[in-house]
């Protein structure tokens, strides 16, 4: 088992000492889509490595993302409020985030290694730009720093 698998099954135990009842949901949560993922990988029994474990939970966190937009326009801030605490609980298990400087570095060499000069080629900036990443900046600030700099 890698080492965030393993550790979130120690904090799905510590929530339950707690009695932490958002912080257990969340990781139940969190641990049932990693399941899932791995079912469809290769069947029951299958272990995540550990980008497809960082994979995962960045979806969780983007399906909350989306649920704050949904519960904001339907005027309901209470349920967008545990969203927003659910997020701070599954970010604690992804690397830091980039800072812009390292980022736009990461495009322009990205840029440099595909030879990229307009924006035709973003699907091949990105591409690279992400596996330069390593997961640690999402799709929505990467592709913006690459139009920005193609443009």
């Amino acid at each position: 088992m890698s080492n965030t698998a393993s550790q979130i099954s120690e904090d799905i135990k510590t929530a339950m000492r707690a009695k932490d009842s958002l912080a257990l949901n969340s990781l139940r949560a969190l641990k049932s889509a990693m399941t899932n993922a791995a079912i469809e990988k290769g069947g029951l029994g299958t272990e995540l490595d550990e980008p497809e474990i960082l994979a995962v939970i960045r979806k969780q966190i983007k399906q909350r993302h989306d649920s704050i937009t949904q519960f904001e326009s339907a005027d309901r801030p209470e349920l967008a409020e545990k969203e927003k605490q659910e997020i701070d609980i599954l970010s604690k298990y992804l690397p830091a985030a980039l800072s812009e400087e390292e980022i736009n570095a990461i495009v322009e060499k990205a840029v440099a290694e595909t030879g990229a000069s307009s924006k035709a080629d973003m699907g091949k900036v990105m591409k690279t730009a992400q596996e330069l990443a390593d997961g640690r900046a999402d799709g929505k600030t990467l592709s913006s720093a690459i139009m920005k700099r193609l443009s």
